[in-house]
């Protein structure tokens, strides 16, 4: 029987994600500068960092993701549940995001903490994604699990974007304590915020059959490997990585560059930054309300669009305020606005869709594979970080940005000037004609759940069948309806009873 949830268990899970939110945008927002400018690191040596990070998390998100899904079966697994282990784990973990931001170190002190911190990261954010789909099947439910979720996220990023500008007046602006003192207050609230996720949430029963036994070492890697690469083959998930790319990187490559356009473009101050974040991650709180009835009526796809387009509005807008010199605060703020409702809709809807995703595969493969699926999401979304931040400080670097000094040469300004408005605004663009090709919303789910439970009844896909049911399918799923529920070579359990439908018309 299916458990009651009520707002409790909306916001005490909504509340975990102020540890992925809020430690990610502290470092998309602040850390490369904390590098270049407290750690006396040069802009590639800084962006290197973050590169190395994602190669070495290329292997360790969707290996957590594998890891969560087959865990179950372990004395840890059964006592305290495969995913929330990891999670209760992470509570004292949390505290290594501090040892970051510490100024003055070598160059290996921040890789090796950088990377540290990064295991945390995969080891609490994965199996925490995959808790939706473990407590319901509801469209509506998942739907406003996602938007608490990504509610809290930003009321982490309101706080993030808000701590530094008020430890820079205790501290002073030049005072690199004001990040250490920052990392410290989001490491506590993600810890109580973990210990409350813990305490709140469950996982779904697995039937005996899934119950699988230890791997063999000599085929867990194999195994691992194959999992994470099988869910390429699931269209509506290739589609939704699509959406999560264009629009997570564009917020990547802005990130990277926005406190040095502010800074270094407009004259202003990093407090001056930090006050425009956080007019962006209020916006964004406002956006995410506004977001969760859309895509429940309108669907995620047209409501991406439409975020797509306010963020790709004002990336090109602060190109045009330094083309005009027309850098009035109030026009800021009011820009940032914009941006923030942007970006409110494009954080929300990929992380809302892919609590489907699991649904779509369970079709293919008839599994339960959350885990995995959270792996490669986390994996693509570190690994695209690192990437344009990588890029720009290349571009930097090429510019001959000088790290600490207040006026930069012209050319820093050309480079940070079409990052910030024609970097993110083709890449939104991807994201935007990617969209048009996803077709999951409230009506094809509800026939996607009621063919997997006449698929889970008989062990296969089923006779008689609607044409409309099996064109939607089809399309989801982007294999044939014959080939579904372990008729194909996605299920490495080789689910193959039926070979073909089960024709109940007989």
């Amino acid at each position: 029987m299916a458990r009651k949830i009520t707002l409790r268990h909306y916001l005490t899970y909504g509340s975990g994600d102020f540890f992925g939110m809020g430690t990610t945008a502290l470092t998309g927002a602040w850390l490369l500068f904390f590098y270049t400018n407290f750690c006396h690191l040069s802009a590639v040596e800084a962006a290197s960092i973050f590169a190395i990070a994602r190669v070495f998390d290329a292997i360790a998100s969707p290996l957590m993701g594998y890891l969560t899904d087959n865990f179950g079966h372990t004395l840890m697994g059964k006592k305290f549940g495969r995913r929330k282990f990891f999670i209760l784990l992470g509570i004292p973990a949390v505290f290594s995001y501090c040892f970051i931001w510490v100024s003055d170190m070598g160059y290996l002190y921040y890789l090796l903490t950088y990377l540290v911190f990064e295991l945390v990261y995969s080891m609490v954010l994965v199996p925490y994604e995959t808790l939706v789909p473990e407590m319901t099947d509801d469209f509506k439910k998942k739907t406003r699990f996602s938007g608490a979720r990504i509610s809290f996220a930003q009321l982490s990023y309101i706080i993030t974007a808000y701590l530094p500008a008020m430890f820079f007046g205790w501290y002073g602006k030049d005072n690199p304590d004001a990040f250490f003192y920052a990392g410290l207050v989001i490491a506590v609230i993600c810890a109580v915020a973990l210990t409350v996720v813990y305490c709140n949430t469950w996982e779904r029963e697995r039937p005996s059959e899934e119950q699988e036994p230890a791997a063999a070492s000599g085929s867990l890697l194999k195994r691992f490997f194959s999992d994470a690469l099988s869910t390429l083959k699931v269209k509506a998930f290739r589609t939704h990585l699509g959406m999560y790319l264009g629009g997570f990187i564009a917020q990547d490559v802005f990130n990277a560059v926005f406190t040095y356009y502010v800074i270094y473009v407009l004259f202003q101050t990093a407090t001056v930054s930090s006050e425009l974040l956080g007019i962006m991650s209020i916006m964004q709180l406002i956006a995410v309300l506004s977001m969760i009835p859309l895509c429940i009526h309108w669907g995620p796809a047209p409501a991406y669009r439409l975020a797509v387009g306010f963020f790709a509005l004002a990336c090109l807008t602060y190109g045009f305020l330094w083309l005009g010199d027309f850098t009035h605060i109030a026009v800021l703020m009011l820009v940032s606005a914009v941006a923030g409702f942007g970006r409110g809709g494009i954080n929300y809807i990929p992380w809302n869709t892919y609590t489907y995703m699991a649904d779509v595969d369970e079709a293919i493969t008839g599994l339960r594979r959350e885990g995995i699926f959270a792996g490669v999401m986390t994996m693509t979304r570190k690994a695209s970080q690192a990437v344009a931040v990588m890029i720009v400080g290349v571009l930097l670097q090429l510019a001959h940005f000088n790290p600490g000094q207040p006026h930069q040469p012209e050319s820093v300004h050309y480079v940070i000037l079409a990052v910030l408005s024609l970097g993110t605004t083709l890449l939104l663009a991807a994201g935007y004609l990617v969209s048009r090709s996803f077709t999951l919303n409230i009506k094809t789910h509800a026939v996607l759940r009621q063919e997997c439970d006449r698929m889970r009844l008989v062990g296969g896909p089923i006779a008689p069948v609607s044409k409309e049911n099996q064109r939607i399918l089809e399309d989801i799923t982007g294999f044939a309806y014959q080939d579904l529920w372990g008729n194909n070579k996605v299920s490495r359990l080789g689910r193959q009873t039926t070979k073909g439908i089960i024709n109940l018309s007989k």
